[in-house]
Order: C-alpha cells, then structure tokens, then sequence
C-alpha cells in the first residue's frame, strides 16, 4: 500500500471520487510527511501549512457535497518561485532588488487556482534562474531527494526535489535551457517542456516556458488542459486548440525516431546514459517505430554564441543592483557575467543571432524524422554544493547541450526517467517532437514509460544523510 502522499494527482482525484479519501486528509498526510524531510531536502518556499490545511478542507467539503469545482479540485501543487502569486515577493533565488509583492498571479498561478488546484507554496530556484543547480544566495542549498550529497540540477531546482520526495503531485517549473528537463532528469520525475506559447507565462522571453514536474506522464496529461488556456499577457502564446490530452494512445507502426546520442558539444556522454537511451530506443522500435540514427543540431558556435548573449543579459540584471547587493550575488554568477564586459555589442549580437541558427537546425531535423530521443543530461550526478556539473564559471552551459536548442527551436521536449546508475541514481531520457505536436510528445513518452514498466520506486529518504 503507498501513503497518501506518494499517490499521483490521477490517483488522488479517483480517490476523492470514491471517497476512498478527502483532500483533507492528503493534506494533513502531506504536511506531516514534509515536516519529517524537508530540513533535508531544502525544497520550498513561501511554504504555509495553515493556508494549505485550510484550503483542503474547503475541497474536501465541495467533495463531500459533490459539488466539487474544477478539473483539479483538492490537488496539491506548487509553483516555482519565479512564477509570481499576488502578494508574494518574487525573489528570483536572491531577495535582491524590488521585492514589492506580485500585484497578480502570473498565468500558471491564475489558471491552478481557477482549477482548485490547492497550493501548498512555492519552490526554490537559484541566482536569477542561471544556475543549473540547487544553489541559491537566498534559498540556501537545495539537495536531491535520492542522494543528499548529489545536485538537483535547476533552475527548478525545488520543484525536481519536491517531486521526487513526495511533497505532492504536481510541481510547475520554467525552462528557457533545460530548467524544467534537467532536475526533472537528476531527481527521477517527468519534466515537460511544451512548445513556446503552450503554457502562456508573464514575463515572457526567448524560449522561456513553463511546464509540469510530475510522478508520471499522465499526470502531465492532466494538468495541461488547465495550464494551456489562454491569457493575453504572454504575447507569445498560442492560439486556443482543443486537444483531448488524456487520450495517450499511438499507433507507432510507421514512426520514424531520430536517435541523437552526440550533442555535438558540450560534456562527454557517460555510458549509464548511452546505454539508457539506447535501450529505451530498442523498446520503442519494438512498438513498431523504425529507429534513425540522427547527427546533432548543436555546434560549439552556437553554445557559446548563446553564452555571450546571456552574459550580457545577466549583466544588464547586474548593473541594476547596488554595489552592497551585487556582493551577495552568488560568485559563480558575477564571475559568469563579467564575461560580457570583453564583449562588444557586435559580439552580443552575433550571439543572439546563433538562437536563430538554432531555430533553424532544430527544426530542420523533422524533416527527416517524426520524433526523436536523446539523452536528458551528459552526466548521472554531480556534487551537491557545485554551481553546475562543471563547477567553472567560463564552462556554465557544457551540460546544456541536448536540451537548449529546444527551447531556441522552441520543440516541445520531455524528459522522463529510464532506469538507473550502478550508484542507483536515476537516469532521464528526453523525447522531443516538432513545433506544435505536443501531444504526440505525451503520447510517445506515455508509450515508453509503459513499456519500460520500470517498478515504482521513489528515495528512502530516512536513510539519506549528507
């Protein structure tokens, strides 16, 4: 039997159907669970027992009235903290600057609260959203649920943690490199990435999204009809479609799968991953699926193009600070960004221009192919107190390299997990389809986490210790 707390949000939701259970007493079990493991784990902030507590006992009696409100009525969610809820500051992983609290809900936060999602609070992230890591000049140091020792990976450094240690079904996170694929990778869970647009986001930006941390990819499924409506604030979104996101079914026989296992840059690939991703491929391809071996659409060029752009983006961010709050900036950041002062503006031009080289290359691919596979991350692990998996300032973004030119692409992509290292850390392997296809993207990762049928297993958290 799992406890309360383990269940997904599908689970949950036939639970308050049946009365198998209330709202009210996933809460109290939820509670009681991150009161033992959260002075571990370091996951969330803004976190308000009370204001929750109180929440699911208002869901628990619509349910016992059956009058129950919302397509995710008494689910509990979280937010990472860069997705702002009214009355709340947005830190931005350091508390520097204006911290005037969130007139608004951005649109993630409106749309779950719509939904009756109940919100247990917030997650952490690091420095400005920069740092794939759980390291934060604010939050502290937020460490992997299934080695304490080991780095969640970022920038949804809190809500990768959050999901693998049980605080809940549902965890939203933002991507604008692989924020949501990394740690969702790193820490065992579902990440997905969905076409720029899909999930309408304030403030908006080149390749930013955001996208559900979960147990499992229905529960992906789930959520999307409520995170995928509409909101003018994001200028960027799409048009309104209706899609019946819980229908997972695929016929593959026919489908061509690109399989990429060199990124073309970036750190080497480790052969836990290699063999992962294979598998995972050979299991896809049993299903009817014919496999393509694809070259990658990442060059040295464009990595480090990117680089320069975003150095002088971080710097722009800098120089709005005042001297006494730049020095408790994270250093990994400062010494990052000052990078852009031996840039010039042609140079930060250029570099943007390589986000479109991108575009290009990324969407040339399905040309050739319906979907394809990669690896999530080069690397199984990597050290708790590490700013990235190169721990070196002038080497941010070597660990990006399967998962960025997705978002520049702006392909929807999902990471899920796909077995584990000798050291029984878990594995992520990403699937990514072309602009639009979302669902497809859903139902080729629905199809593979079935036949992988990995058991359920989730860390032991009282036998962690760093």
């Amino acid at each position: 039997m799992f406890e309360l707390h383990q269940l997904t949000a599908t689970q949950l939701l036939d639970g308050y159907r049946n009365k198998a259970f209330s709202p009210d007493e996933v809460a109290k079990d939820l509670v009681a669970h991150i009161e033992r493991h959260e002075g571990q784990i370091n996951a969330l902030y803004a976190y308000s027992p009370e204001r929750f507590l109180d929440a699911a006992k208002a869901s628990t009696a619509r349910w016992s009235k059956g009058e129950s409100l919302g397509a995710l009525d008494g689910v509990p969610v979280t937010l990472k903290e860069l997705v702002a809820t009214r009355g709340q500051p947005v830190p931005v992983g350091t508390g520097l600057g204006d911290q005037t609290p969130a007139a608004a809900d951005a649109p993630p936060a409106a749309r779950l609260d719509e939904a009756n999602a109940v919100l247990l609070g917030k997650t952490t992230c690091p420095d400005f959203g920069m740092l794939s890591s759980g390291l934060s000049s604010f939050h502290g140091l937020t460490r992997n649920p299934w080695d304490l020792n080991c780095n969640t990976g970022g920038s949804s450094s809190g809500a990768g943690a959050a999901a693998a240690a049980g605080f809940g079904p549902v965890h939203i996170g933002t991507d604008i490199g692989g924020s949501v694929r990394l740690p969702a990778a790193w820490c065992g869970v579902v990440g997905f990435k969905p076409t720029l647009g899909r999930i309408p986001i304030d403030p908006y930006y080149v390749g930013r999204c955001a996208g559900p941390m979960v147990r499992c990819v229905e529960d992906a499924a789930l959520v999307m009809p409520t995170l995928s409506r509409t909101d003018r604030r994001d200028a960027m979104r799409l048009p309104p479609e209706r899609i019946d996101w819980q229908d997972l079914t695929l016929d593959m026989n026919g489908l061509r799968i690109g399989v990429m296992l060199d990124a073309g840059c970036g750190l080497a690939l480790e052969p836990n991953i290699e063999a992962a991703v294979t598998f995972a491929a050979q299991r896809l391809e049993a299903r009817g699926a014919t496999l393509v071996p694809v070259a990658p659409v990442l060059t040295r060029e464009m990595l480090d193009g990117l680089d320069r752009f975003w150095q002088a983006r971080q710097q722009g961010e800098l120089e709005k600070l005042s001297d006494e709050e730049r020095a408790r900036v994270l250093p990994a950041i400062i010494e990052w960004a000052r990078g852009a002062k031996e840039s010039s503006a042609l140079d930060v031009v250029s570099g943007f221009q390589q986000t479109m080289a991108m575009r290009r290359e990324s969407e040339a691919i399905f040309e050739q192919v319906d979907f394809v596979i990669s690896p999530t991350t080069p690397n199984v692990s990597f050290p708790a107190e590490w700013a990235s998996p190169t721990d070196d300032p002038r080497r941010p973004f070597e660990h990006i390299a399967y998962t960025v030119p997705w978002n520049m692409g702006e392909q929807p992509a999902l990471s899920l997990n796909a077995g584990y290292s000798e050291d029984e850390m878990p594995i992520g392997v990403q699937l990514i389809g072309p602009r639009f296809n979302d669902h497809g993207v859903l139902k080729l990762a629905y199809q593979l986490e079935t036949e992988l049928a990995l058991p359920v297993r989730w860390p032991k958290l009282d036998t962690r210790a760093a």
